[in-house]
């Protein structure tokens, strides 16, 4: 899987010469009000901390990517590219890389993560989008707990959620039951489509979600990804 995403990515900085130059790519962790502003709601993972978002910056273009490793980074494009991936914060600095050039490129867009009362209205297009797109389905399973999908989504929808965060497992938001990561299996047989966060694309378990079966990935980190080898994103309100 990342041999792929690995080998797409340094054939596209070929064919835009960028292999040449001395390109310097900075990430680094934004605070939870830099990456989400500020919501009414507070239980968000980048508010409760859980989780941050690395940005990556080249020639003044952002990508952003998720991760429960982070850390600052400075380095060249030619050696990101090479890096060996042995970990999310390896991945993150990748992934986050990925969308900063493919954005600079037009290649794709969504590379930033929208902010203060944006999350909801996301939501509330993401039940519209579902309907409309996929009016015959009924059953979601919801990889990721994101409050305000898991919210909108049990309104309209029959809906599974598995979550990796020790502090929602077990417990009822929304009327719906959080079960732990070790449910997704059993998920995904049950439903008609599958809604997956796109960290999975730093915590490698995406391969995991190329199923038969309908799949949004949701969120600005798989954008990138999702660009180069055509997965459902998404991130309508992300810029």
């Amino acid at each position: 899987m990342y041999s792929k995403i690995r080998e797409k990515f340094i054939q596209i900085i070929k064919e835009h010469g960028l292999e040449e130059e001395e390109v310097i790519v900075k990430a680094k962790p934004l605070t939870s009000q830099e990456a989400i502003g500020n919501p009414e709601e507070d239980d968000y993972p980048l508010v409760k901390g859980k989780e941050r978002l690395m940005q990556a910056e080249f020639k003044n273009s952002f990508g952003q990517a998720f991760t429960d490793m982070y850390g600052n980074y400075k380095g060249k494009l030619t050696d990101i590219v090479k890096m060996e991936l042995k970990n999310n914060f390896r991945r993150a600095i990748f992934i986050s890389t990925l969308n900063a050039v493919m954005r600079y490129l037009k290649l794709t867009d969504k590379t930033v993560h929208c902010k203060n009362q944006e999350p909801r209205e996301c939501s509330e297009k993401l039940v519209v989008y579902i309907r409309e797109k996929f009016s015959n389905l009924h059953k979601i399973a919801i990889v990721g707990f994101q409050p305000r999908m898991v919210e909108a989504l049990g309104k309209s929808f029959k809906v599974r959620v598995t979550d990796l965060d020790s502090d929602n497992i077990g417990k009822e938001k929304f009327g719906v039951h959080i079960d732990d990561i070790n449910k997704t299996e059993e998920n995904l047989k049950w439903c008609d489509l599958a809604l997956v966060t796109g960290t999975t694309v730093v915590n490698s378990s995406i391969e995991n979600f190329l199923i038969s079966k309908p799949v949004i990935f949701y969120g600005v980190t798989i954008a990138g990804v999702a660009g180069l080898l055509d997965l459902n994103q998404f991130c309508p309100l992300s810029t």
